[in-house]
């Protein structure tokens, strides 16, 4: 054993000399070298430090050299990236990060100074979604989609433009989207935020939502906020909501198929179809009409008078007898389809005048010529009577026709034509013309602009 011990300081002495070069310099003393004639104040006790691009320049002595002690610096062996794995070490070389996806993450990924955080920039809960190669904005493509449509309903509002004093609006920014509406993904759950698989139906179609409880929720949720559900009696979830609207408005909301509003509204055009010999056809999409807040006072305080005369509301019936009616009109533009909810600038589109201004019995006669009870306007609880009525101007696959809210108050019913009339007979507030006499089908007719408002655009096949 004591044979081993010079080949075991032999091998220290190689290893600290390799190590620390200070130490050689240390055991084994250089030689004296006489002074230059240069002005030298000093020798250095060790050599001149090297300078190696890139580093900063060396100010202190080499590790080793007489009364200097080693820095303590403590360099981490975690990922740069993540943080939480070791570094890769190919036999070679340690890397600064743990895999190729840290590497590549960290390469893409650059710093955003207006949002540094983490989380979707839409949803705002949800961690951004992450490919392998580049972090993408947002968590899923039902938010990227969501955020997209909020961004064009942002740009087109903002690019609305007025004709002849009239604004033409679009629908305003919503919080989210469910069935029925545009941005939805198949697939998972329609309730804005919930990233649940739809449930399997027995026959193995998919349903629109995760469980009974959002498909409650889907079914009552308020149509400007997609957020809560609606109260009851209004399409809305609250008093905030509610003036939203009204402030926007005129403005079209798309009501989802799987909503009780759009049940209510299809169930209302297939019970009153009525013309024999037809079927009546699938209703595809159902529109929220919202006036503005001038119209839609106007029309409460005529509908309040209506009711303080005739008491309706305490024989059983609505405030002012308020009855839902059908009206079909000429449609120049493609409003309704596939979503579109934006009016067009023509003076002529019936429509679109309707929706934006409500009816004008000024441009009574325009169309028609005449009336069988004079100068009014027209309804009827009969939609398929309506459908005559409706006409396009435009290239577009479906029909369209409204449902209005009109204040019958008194209605004074009438079989025979009485085109002279300008209002309703004394004592009344309407005329209702009655199948039979001179009609195949029901009319309901009003004298006054304020006792009738647009409330729904329903769009359906031919």
């Amino acid at each position: 054993m004591a044979a081993h011990i010079p080949t075991a300081l032999s091998l220290l002495h190689s290893v600290a000399t390799a190590a620390y070069p200070a130490f050689q310099r240390a055991t084994n003393p250089a030689p004296s070298v006489a002074p230059s004639s240069q002005n030298n104040t000093s020798s250095a006790p060790y050599p001149p430090p090297m300078n190696i691009p890139g580093s900063l320049p060396q100010t202190t002595p080499p590790i080793g050299a007489l009364g200097v002690s080693p820095p303590n610096n403590t360099i981490s062996n975690m990922c740069e990236s993540c943080h939480q794995r070791p570094k890769h070490n190919d036999g070679s070389k340690t890397h600064a990060y743990c895999s190729k996806t840290c590497a590549n993450k960290a390469k893409n990924v650059s710093p955003n100074p207006t949002s540094t955080s983490a989380n979707c920039e839409h949803c705002k809960t949800r961690a951004k979604y992450f490919d392998g190669a580049k972090t993408h904005p947002y968590c899923s493509k039902a938010c990227a989609q969501s955020a997209a449509s909020v961004t064009n309903s942002s740009n087109n509002a903002s690019n609305a433009g007025t004709t002849n004093g009239t604004s033409t609006k679009t629908t305003p920014q919503r919080k989210g989207t469910i069935a029925g509406s545009a941005g939805s993904t198949k697939g998972l759950c329609q309730i804005s935020g919930c990233q649940k698989t739809c449930f399997t139906n027995p026959n193995g179609s998919l349903a629109d939502f995760c469980g009974q409880a959002h498909k409650t929720l889907g079914e009552t949720i308020c149509l400007m906020c997609r957020q809560a559900a609606k109260q009851p009696g209004s399409h809305f979830c609250g008093q905030a909501c509610a003036d939203d609207c009204e402030k926007a408005g005129p403005l079209l909301l798309e009501v989802p198929r799987n909503h009780i509003t759009f049940k209510s509204v299809a169930d209302q055009f297939k019970a009153s179809w009525r013309h024999t010999g037809t079927t009546c056809p699938p209703v595809r999409r159902v529109y929220k009409i919202q006036a503005r807040q001038a119209s839609l006072a106007s029309y409460n305080a005529y509908r309040a008078s209506v009711e303080a005369r005739g008491q309706f509301v305490a024989a059983g019936r609505s405030i002012g007898n308020e009855n839902r009616r059908w009206h079909g009109t000429r449609r120049e533009c493609t409003l309704g389809d596939k979503g579109n909810t934006k009016t067009c600038s023509s003076q002529t589109c019936s429509l679109c005048c309707i929706v934006r201004t409500s009816f004008d019995l000024s441009l009574w006669g325009k169309k028609t010529g005449w009336g069988r009870f004079g100068k009014g306007i027209y309804t009827s609880s009969t939609s398929s009577k309506s459908n005559d009525y409706s006409q396009n101007d435009c290239n577009s696959p479906f029909k369209t026709v409204l449902l209005n809210k009109v204040v019958v108050g008194k209605g004074c019913k009438m079989l025979q034509d009485s085109t002279s009339l300008t209002a309703p007979p004394a004592g009344f507030d309407s005329v209702l013309a009655e199948k039979g006499g001179s009609l195949n089908y029901d009319e309901l007719v009003v004298y006054r602009n304020d006792a009738i408002r647009p409330s729904f655009l329903v769009v359906y096949e031919p």
